[in-house]
């Protein structure tokens, strides 16, 4: 497994985990706040164009694992569903760690579960709560946060 930029060619394998990863853990998290289209031009045109996002891509450059960092900040981390359970994950946030050796801090929403036993099990520790009111599903959150080595 190969962890490389993401660039505007890969734009569709982005979206694919991106939409593929929400889709398979519906169950897991609130309704989402926008539309196919809307996440579309959101990885075009924000992950891939203006933060520093990656891909972690197979043998035959597919994606199966997305991770998109802003300073101090893992922004997004999706694992394609064919793919969970494989490492990628472990895999992704290691290059975040490796990138920001400082610290870094997320959030997760709180029905997530599987995201917190993950974070936790990698080190980061839950420092806030919300009811949710400050993102756009209006669904309870959890900032984590590891501080580094």
């Amino acid at each position: 497994m190969l962890i490389r930029r993401a660039e505007p060619a890969d734009a569709a394998e982005a979206i694919r985990v991106f939409r593929g990863s929400r889709t398979a853990a519906a169950a897991y998290l609130p309704s989402a706040a926008h539309t196919e289209a809307e996440d579309e031009e959101f990885v075009r045109g924000v992950l891939i164009t203006e933060r520093q996002t990656w891909l972690a891509v197979d043998g035959d450059s597919r994606a199966a694992g997305l991770l998109s960092l802003s300073p101090g900040w893992i922004d997004q981390l999706y694992v394609a569903p064919e793919s969970w359970g494989r490492g990628v994950g472990t895999l992704l946030l290691g290059h975040a760690k490796a990138l920001q050796p400082s610290g870094l801090q997320l959030w997760t929403f709180e029905s997530n579960l599987g995201a917190q036993r993950f974070y936790e099990r990698h080190g980061f520790v839950a420092v806030e709560r919300t009811d949710g009111t400050g993102n756009e599903e209006r669904a309870p959150d959890i900032r984590y946060a590891w501080s580094g080595p």
